[in-house]
């Protein structure tokens, strides 16, 4: 029996994730596979559909300027629900936090269908940070029917919430499973030239764009790195500027000048995982960088004041640094400076997967369905 799933993401992370979990479903004849995207964003999601060669069979085209979060999720209820009404599948499988997550959550929820929720169990502690992520994720973990963990710290959380353990499997984190074929990937020319023009200086991705970040936060994070390139001449920096006007505008205004800084649209997948492989280290406020970076011996400093991934800092590649201007400076300018934790940070093993992610999730949707097998839990 063929079992039809629908998989549904809007913006460029949950595509990243949830590419391989799609490849995987895909080569199984017991799953039959349909995506539909939300295009929360729309260029960034484009990228990566085209990278991993993924062809939605809906596309609800929802972004609009400025939208609100109450307009994205009214626009993803309103276009998922007839789609439901039509294929009846027997899972949607959701990934993380983003407001669409949610949206197709309760979408599904309300067609009393049952929603698989990858990535589940993160926890910052907060709602306030990440917002609006804490709330979504904390939402779907209500109504969700079955778990994919990508650790144990997260199955644990989910635990604490009264969530039957039979209904969660830890399967590692599907990032990790995207980054191994994107590392494998020839270098572009697009890299190699970026690569030229820094030859000989360390190099320093930075990317900061949450919602959290916007105004004063942003601004200090912009002043450290300004004061790290005045005093580290050695140092590159190569930024990834988010297309939104908050972003782009307080980014621009401090660094536009530096001739160290390196202002990047956001690149396709493959070329930020070359710049990665061949960076110094990071600094960042996203989720995902937490996780790749350790797979390629990069330290990370990470541009907030909580993360919901404490594994990072408990196994040595995190460093945790918040947004104001003097600790971001000192945090990195260490890490710059001090050979011996450099290499530290560099070295610990990577606490969010193995590469077989979108293996053990298949595996325990056929678990769940009473048709194989319990998977072993990914542990590190």
């Amino acid at each position: 029996m063929s079992r039809k799933i629908l998989v549904v993401f809007g913006t460029r992370p949950e595509a990243i994730k949830m590419a391989p979990v799609v490849q995987e479903l895909e080569r199984r004849p017991e799953f039959q596979v349909q995506v539909a995207v939300t295009a929360q964003h729309r260029e960034l999601l484009d990228q990566v559909l085209e990278l991993f060669n993924l062809n939605p069979a809906y596309d609800l085209n929802i972004m609009a300027p400025n939208q609100s979060l109450s307009q994205i999720t009214s626009r993803v209820l309103e276009g998922l629900d007839p789609i439901l009404q039509k294929e009846q599948p027997d899972c949607v499988l959701v990934h993380g936090d983003t407001t669409t997550t949610f949206a197709a959550a309760l979408a599904a929820f309300y067609r009393r269908i049952p929603i698989g929720h990858v990535e589940a169990g993160l926890r910052s502690g907060s709602l306030a940070f990440p917002f609006p992520e804490e709330g979504n994720r904390l939402l779907v973990s209500q109504i969700a029917s079955w778990h994919f963990a990508p650790t144990e710290q997260a199955r644990d959380n989910l635990l604490a919430q009264n969530v039957p353990q039979e209904h969660i499997v830890v399967t590692g984190n599907t990032v990790i499973d995207a980054l191994s074929q994107a590392a494998s990937w020839p270098q572009s020319q697009t890299v190699q030239k970026l690569l030229q023009k820094a030859e000989g200086k360390r190099i320093l991705l930075l990317e900061v764009h949450r919602r959290e970040s916007w105004g004063r936060p942003m601004e200090e994070i912009c002043q450290a790195i300004a004061r790290l390139v005045d005093q580290f001449h050695d140092l590159e920096v190569f930024c990834s500027v988010h297309p939104n006007p908050k972003v782009r505008g307080t980014v621009e205004r401090v660094l536009g000048t530096k001739q160290q800084v390196k202002l990047l649209s956001p690149l396709p997948y493959d070329q930020w995982v070359q710049l990665m492989k061949n960076c110094y280290l990071i600094a960042t406020d996203s989720g995902g960088m937490q996780e790749e970076a350790p797979s390629l011996g990069k330290p990370v400093v990470v541009l907030r004041d909580r993360t919901e991934r404490p594994e990072g800092l408990a196994a040595g590649t995190l460093k945790l640094a918040g947004t104001e201007e003097e600790v971001v400076f000192r945090s990195i300018a260490e890490l710059l400076s001090d050979q011996e934790l450099y290499q530290r940070m560099a070295s610990a093993p990577n606490p969010y997967g193995d590469g077989k992610a979108s293996r053990r999730l298949a595996d325990a949707m056929l678990y769940f369905w009473g048709e194989g097998a319990r998977p072993a839990d990914f542990a590190w």
